[in-house]
């Protein structure tokens, strides 16, 4: 098992990096060449750099994986693509992705699309919290021990 995250704007890559060294599984931080830092990561704590165009991470990330693996992106079209796979798919808000919430994650995605296609304004996500952080620790957790 090995842990794969999709990692250019990833608020809880250090919670990944902890978590997982912790439970020795490899992370794997998949972010584009824009990203690039000289930082050291820890053991066990690879970083894959892409080109910088749409989805360069993502494509990455999908030919890396394999069954049993765990993904953590906010994409919601990378986490379609690695349940296809038979991987556990995390979003950072401390939620799993699943084959009973991907078609109406994809479907809202779509609809504020063309919503922003034709000219109206729509939400952002919501801001980043202590409780969010919190909350995908704790699930984060629970997954790597199974």
């Amino acid at each position: 098992m090995k842990i794969y995250v999709d990692a250019d704007a990833c608020p809880v890559k250090d919670i990944i990096s902890s978590e997982g060294t912790d439970a020795k599984i490899p992370v794997i931080l998949v972010t584009s060449f824009s990203h690039f830092s000289n930082a050291e990561q820890p053991p066990g704590v690879e970083t894959i750099y892409v080109d910088s165009g749409a989805d360069a991470a993502d494509y990455r990330i999908i030919k890396l994986a394999k069954k049993g693996d765990i993904i953590v992106t906010q994409d919601y079209g990378l986490a379609s693509l690695g349940l296809a796979k038979e991987c556990t798919v995390l979003h950072h808000n401390g939620f799993s992705y699943t084959n009973e919430n991907i078609d109406q994650l994809l479907q809202t995605r779509y609809l504020s699309a063309m919503a922003r296609k034709s000219g109206k304004r729509t939400k952002g996500p919501k801001p980043f919290t202590l409780e969010d952080q919190e909350k995908f620790r704790e699930l984060f957790k629970r997954v790597i021990l199974r």
